[in-house]
């Protein structure tokens, strides 16, 4: 048996690939929308795709699998027998056994994250028969975690499915062999969960003894309450709500792909005036220097997909400021792969043609902590922190307004009009975010508080809990 794990820091994403020696034959499991490296790595060791399988329906991507069944040998696509699923695929069970050459794979049926979650045990035959060598889990155990159970409805249906989770553990996965690795679908950087470990595997005997959440099973009340805590997970992206209703009726294949255009600064403004939302992918102390007017700022960065799918709407034509010509396909796939569509260009010559050719710039002014901390002595700002629940609730500024970026978008008129908003993250990053997003929505003007939080408490400057 053959294996690769595949990282993907920027959605907090692990997919796989399990290939057969013997046969040639490869499986690829929770796939990510850019394929070609799945593809590329097969090809690299002698294997054919012949199966694909998602664990559950995403919230956080599109899944590679419409992808990889339109390709000209498309593999079989597996999906669970648990699940409405609307794309073409061979419905798997709990219980069920597949081989492939040395390879075995034993589906587990494991709700809990989502009603319809399956975990593949996996046996590598040359090795032995009978012993377990991995398990696939998804979403269903993570590094130090447990994939969270709220996001297919409110607080009563979070606990039914934290309930089941519950079972769900005590008869499937803690039942099997403690040196049994482990290797989830969510790692470090999703927001599936809320203290997720750096590490990208474990085994069944770690987490036994190390995982907090795991360890309160036995108490059922108390591991749902602890798997529901709001205040311990981070914010839903407003994007995640659109993802798991494509990923279950199937997502389309993206076909050819043609590169977006260098558009100059008169072809840019154009595009402007019809409607296309800039978005500006430099650092935040670039975009505060000088920006195209209602530009949206995220840097290209771990965190990219995540805040561009917060701030974008759904159907944006977007328009790109690069920091380097070298950065556009990375920033076309980070989009892609949450569902935009393609960019209908980006600015040539960067933001040295804009000034250049005469046009408006907008700035949004940066702040150290030390003179956020003298204005708000002189009640001169209002300070809005976008921080997560967990960070929030660990220590901020007496009487800052609290909005957590991932609700910023449907709550803009929550945040106080009647003096400049100075906006606060953990570094300027996320703030940077929030505060163009304000500014291209709200008459009020921004403020980037630089070094954030971090800087704040090193400063040694007031928190409360």
């Amino acid at each position: 048996m053959w294996f690769q794990q595949f990282y993907l820091n920027s959605l907090g994403h692990a997919s796989y690939l399990i290939g057969d020696e013997k046969t040639g034959q490869a499986l690829v499991f929770d796939p990510r929308r850019d394929v070609e490296i799945y593809r590329q790595t097969a090809r690299d060791q002698g294997f054919r795709i012949t199966y694909a399988c998602d664990s559950h329906g995403h919230n956080d991507y599109l899944s590679g699998l419409g992808e990889l069944a339109g390709s000209a040998h498309p593999p079989q696509v597996w999906g669970s027998a648990a699940g409405e699923l609307s794309y073409a695929h061979r419905p798997i069970a709990d219980g069920e056994q597949i081989e492939f050459g040395d390879v075995g794979i034993e589906v587990m049926h494991t709700p809990g994250h989502t009603p319809e979650h399956i975990s593949l045990l996996v046996y590598d035959r040359s090795a032995s028969a009978d012993t377990p060598a991995l398990l696939l889990s998804g979403g269903a155990l993570l590094v130090g975690d447990l994939a969270r159970p709220d996001l297919l409805g409110g607080q009563e249906q979070a606990r039914r499915h934290a309930e089941v989770y519950c079972d769900t553990i005590q008869t499937k996965l803690l039942t099997l062999p403690d040196h049994v690795e482990v290797f989830p679908t969510h790692v470090a950087g999703s927001l599936c969960g809320g203290n997720i470990g750096s590490r990208l595997s474990t085994t069944l005997g770690y987490e036994k003894r190390t995982n907090a959440t795991l360890a309160e099973v036995a108490e059922k009340d108390e591991f749902v309450r602890q798997c529901i805590r709001l205040d311990n997970l981070p914010a839903v992206p407003p994007y995640w709500r659109r993802m798991r209703t494509q990923n279950m009726a199937g997502v389309d294949p993206l076909g050819v792909l043609t590169e977006p255009p260098a558009l100059p600064p008169d072809d840019v403004a154009a595009a402007l005036d019809g409607g296309a939302v800039v978005l500006d992918t430099r650092s935040s102390e670039a975009f505060g220097g000088g920006h195209i007017p209602g530009a949206v700022n995220v840097g290209l960065g771990s965190s990219f997909a995540t805040w561009a799918g917060t701030v974008l709407p759904a159907d944006a034509e977007i328009l790109l400021v690069l920091d380097r010509s070298g950065d556009l396909w990375e920033t076309v796939w980070q989009l892609l792969r949450i569902g935009y569509r393609m960019p209908v260009g980006w600015l040539a010559g960067g933001m040295s043609a804009w000034r250049t050719s005469a046009r408006p710039i907008d700035r949004t002014p940066q702040i150290t902590v030390d003179e956020l901390k003298r204005r708000l002595d002189e009640d001169a700002v209002t300070l809005l922190d976008v921080r997560q629940p967990a960070e929030w609730a660990a220590g901020h500024v007496t009487g800052a307004t609290f909005i957590t970026g991932a609700e910023l978008p449907d709550r803009l008129d929550e945040v106080p009009a009647d003096k400049p908003v100075a906006v606060t993250c953990g570094s300027g990053y996320r703030s940077s975010v929030a505060a163009s997003l304000l500014a291209r929505e709200r008459d009020i003007p921004v403020i980037n508080v630089a070094g954030g939080m971090t800087a704040w408490q090193r400063a040694s400057y007031p928190t409360t809990t």
